[in-house]
């Protein structure tokens, strides 16, 4: 029994370290999946990398911060979040923000979807 115990905690142990490596791949992957589908020009993407440079650290400062609550820390980064779409805005073209949206709004169900 002690054995089986034993197994099952390192089991989940290895799926919760894999999930939490495939979360870090998930950022590459998205910010490539947003540059190759809103087909961004070579400008759009140097602009886009700076947001990215930017946020990035502030978005895993709030993750990383124990001291807040969960609805804390959701708030927060939906106020990043707003912040820095402002500014994706600022050099997308109309197209490519609907698109964007577009893209943002799936993320968002697919992220409900996961947790239930």
């Amino acid at each position: 029994m002690k054995k089986l115990l034993v197994l099952s905690l390192f089991l989940g142990f290895l799926t919760m370290n894999a999930i939490a490596q495939d979360h870090k791949m998930d950022k590459s992957e998205w910010h490539k999946k947003v540059k190759d589908e809103l087909k961004l020009t070579p400008e759009q993407v140097t602009k886009y990398d700076a947001l990215t440079t930017e946020y990035d650290p502030k978005f895993d400062a709030i993750k990383n911060n124990s001291s807040l609550t969960k609805d804390q820390m959701k708030e927060q980064k939906m106020a990043l979040m707003k912040e820095k779409d402002v500014k994706l805005n600022e050099f997308l073209t109309p197209e490519q923000q609907t698109k964007y949206k577009e893209m943002i709004e799936k993320k968002m169900k697919d992220m409900k979807d996961h947790k239930q």
